[in-house]
């Protein structure tokens, strides 16, 4: 499982035009799942998401990073992103062997939404499978990525 974490202060996804969600300060987490993830990969990649502490103690400050999103009641938007797991070593055209098929994709990307809304923050998500356009605010800039793969 790989997921870009962006520390942002705005963040919103549309779908035809409309807009499908949206948060405020918090994190904009563009996810990709591999073939070969498991339950083990969601669960330690939600709560790495949850715990990573990427906001400073003092927002006016903008020292060092000591609060982790759940500290400071922030928002989380989760996005599909198959493309992840693009392999650009060969060719002209990325290779997608590495992605999970459609279908159990979008089932681990259900219950990694569901394990991130267990914390009680405000989670939204984009339109799995769909052609979206995203819209954010990047705050530092602070992006990362993060990834875990199955044992």
């Amino acid at each position: 499982m790989r997921v870009i974490v962006q520390r942002v202060k705005y963040s919103q996804v549309t779908v035809n035009g409309n807009i499908v969600g949206k948060i405020g300060r918090g994190l904009n987490l563009l996810v990709g799942v591999a073939n070969t993830d498991t339950e083990a990969e969601l669960d330690w990649m939600a709560r790495k998401c949850l715990e990573l502490r990427l906001f400073p103690a003092d927002e006016n400050n903008g020292g060092r990073w000591e609060k982790s999103v759940q500290e400071i009641g922030g928002e989380l938007l989760v996005i599909s992103q198959f493309t992840l797991y693009g392999d650009c070593r060969k060719g002209r055209r990325p290779s997608f062997d590495k992605s999970a098929a459609p279908e159990s994709a979008k089932n681990l990307y259900d219950r990694f939404v569901d394990k991130l809304r267990q914390s009680g923050l405000k989670v939204e998500t984009g339109e799995f499978g769909a052609m979206m356009q995203v819209s954010i605010e990047n705050d530092g800039p602070v992006t990362l990525l993060l990834e875990r793969d199955a044992s």
